[in-house]
């Protein structure tokens, strides 16, 4: 079977699955669209007075009721100044307001949503927000758009459950275009190696505090995403892969004078898409089962994030989809990677996107067959149509042919000639349970471990095993009691640094967890989101320490070495929900997590509608 005939397989086996709650998806979408033009239509005089009452400059074209009606656009933001990322969104507003009234139209500020900073919470309280954030972020984003005096909207985010959660909520609107506006990472500071090497100083106690304080400065230094691939940049090449961000847009830099210029066309696009406009496009017909699969297939190209194992699986019950680990498993085999991007290589997204950046990627896919071409694109046009690259001509925006060839061999690499054959994420299923590696930037030799395992129920238990020297051995390092139902998801990155001494002394050392390890997940194997996770009694809470594990990425094997009837007549341990005296805002989420599904399933609220 060719590449194309396997992506068109697992393309017909989720519309086949998904028939039902797709369709029940599209009915909602016309129901909301109704007869009329435009939401603003439909508002009685006094709705409509006081959507207008603090438009100022446009107040009069807001309350216009005629077939003259204005569009509107709205500004969902996630903008503050806690995220680096996020800083450079302050400034959007203006921008867009002052374009879209260059164009006849109006945009107003709808509402901002949460957004917190993983890089801020590792390994504090507030990780254990993080996820269910995505939730939160999603039901803002609704409330945000719930005036209904909107014909279409730009979504301002980046980060790591704020994309997500901006494009579900986005998609329970979905009669409305929407077009997400980047606004590109910070430049590059130290080295991520270099980063990483005082990391690891740190964790053996041979560096202070002040050291790598100052280390952590120099790469996390300016406005802008953090130049890692991680899950905030995983972001923007699924927004691009899916069609919702406009082409070649994500890696600018902020504060080029090209990024306002994108700003503007998006913009255009969004207002373009309108009802009324010249090509009505909501992002609910966007995003479908080919920008889904699309999606799955950047994601392994680019070793990108093992959090779009859940979050890919929760956009789509938005858009009334079915997607299972399975169909990331199908995909990886037929996807090779082609790019190294820190943690799967030296270089940072900077260095991606001059060495030819996702024009680069998506033109090697489409070639390849391993793109769906046909998938819709908020540019009006098909994915295959869109791909392209921005520059400035003369002050001017134009769009041009993607790089034919990378400019950097040990960044990009051709399809045909590719760093390896297959995707950068695994399926292991075993008596385990399921769960996900990434297995990028984990070498060969390492992907395969056996050895005894030494439970634990928190993170700050394996750090203090670590400083005592009772993790010297070869050892598979268990962490249960971290999944959503549990205290929320937390990424244990923290331990990375620990667990990586621990291999470069020669130790064989994998992780298993119901945990996260986040976009970071680099050379140490992790056995991650495991499900059903310890607190919905799945087999991680009756692993013992002792217990032989066996981690095996080349076969998609995870299972305890314990006879059967053995592990299965053990009690599950307590799995207890967080007592902790002060709350730190954990018990205003408690009914997330007890709604929460599995990681299989999104590890949130459920959102595929019923067929």
């Amino acid at each position: 079977m060719n590449r194309n005939d396997a992506v068109r397989t697992v393309l017909q086996a989720i519309e086949t699955r998904s028939q039902k709650t797709r369709e029940r998806y599209l009915i909602g979408i016309r129901e909301m669209a109704d007869a009329s033009d435009s939401d603003r239509g439909q508002v009685g005089c006094s709705n409509l007075a006081h959507a207008a009452a603090g438009a100022l400059e446009d107040q009069s074209k807001l309350l216009t009721v005629d077939s003259t009606r204005p569009k509107n656009l709205a500004i969902v933001t996630a903008y503050n100044d806690m995220l680096s990322a996020h800083q450079p969104y302050e400034s959007y507003p203006s921008r867009i307001k002052e374009k879209a009234r260059s164009l006849g139209a109006m945009a107003q500020v709808a509402g901002g949503v949460p957004a917190m900073c993983d890089g801020v919470t590792q390994g504090r309280p507030g990780m254990e927000l993080s996820l269910l954030s995505r939730d939160v972020i999603a039901m803002s984003t609704a409330v945000s758009l719930s005036h209904n005096v909107y014909d279409a909207s730009v979504a301002l985010g980046i980060c790591d459950k704020i994309v997500p959660g901006l494009l579900m909520g986005a998609l329970s609107f979905g009669h409305l275009p929407t077009v997400f506006i980047p606004a590109g990472p910070m430049q590059t500071g130290i080295s991520n190696d270099a980063k990483s090497q005082v990391r690891k100083a740190f964790a053996k106690g041979e560096v202070g505090r002040e050291e790598l304080l100052a280390s952590e400065a120099a790469a996390y230094h300016s406005p802008g995403t953090c130049t890692f691939y991680g899950t905030a940049n995983s972001n923007q090449m699924l927004l691009e892969m899916m069609g919702v961000q406009l082409p070649g847009s994500s890696f600018i830099n902020p504060g080029d004078e090209i990024r306002g210029l994108l700003t503007d066309a998006a913009v255009e696009a969004a207002l373009r898409a309108s009802r009324g406009g010249d090509q009505y496009l909501p992002i609910g017909l966007v995003i479908d089962a080919r920008a889904i699969v699309n999606a799955i297939v950047g994601l392994h190209a680019t070793g990108g994030s093992t959090n779009h194992t859940m979050h890919l699986v929760a956009i789509a019950q938005a858009a009334g989809l079915s997607v299972t680990w399975n169909d990331f498993a199908l995909l990886s085999k037929v996807t090779p990677l082609i790019a190294r991007v820190y943690p799967n290589g030296s270089a940072d997204v900077n260095h991606f996107h001059a060495a030819g950046g996702m024009g680069y990627v998506m033109r090697e896919l489409m070639d390849s067959g391993l793109l769906l071409g046909d998938a819709l694109s908020m540019t009006g046009r098909t994915i295959a149509e869109s791909i392209s690259e921005p520059v400035m001509t003369e002050g001017a925006l134009q769009w041009v042919a993607p790089q034919q060839t990378s400019l950097d061999s040990s960044i990009l690499k051709p399809v045909d000639s590719p760093f390896q054959e297959t995707g950068g994420l695994v399926h292991l299923t075993g008596n385990i349970g399921e769960a996900v590696i990434k297995t990028s930037a984990v070498d060969a030799e390492r992907q395969v471990i056996e050895a005894p395992c030494q439970v634990f129920d928190n993170e700050g238990d394996v750090k203090a095993a670590f400083q005592a020297g009772q993790l010297n051995k070869d050892v598979v390092v268990v962490v249960r009691g971290q999944g959503p139902k549990a205290n929320g998801m937390p990424e244990l990155h923290g331990l990375t640094p620990s667990l990586s001494v621990l291999q470069d002394q020669g130790y064989r050392v994998a992780l298993v967890t119901d945990g996260r390890m986040s976009g970071a997940s680099g050379k140490v194997p992790a056995a991650i989101h495991v499900s059903p996770e310890a607190k919905d009694g799945g087999p991680l809470s009756r692993i013992e320490s002792g217990d032989v594990i066996r981690l095996d990425a080349t076969t998609g094997e995870l299972n305890v070495l314990v006879d059967d009837a053995i592990l299965n007549a053990r009690q599950s341990a307590t799995v207890s929900e967080p007592t902790h005296p002060a709350p730190w805002g954990r018990s205003l989420f408690s009914t997330l997590r007890h709604q929460a599904g599995p990681a299989t399933l999104g590890g949130g609220l459920q959102l595929l509608p019923e067929a």
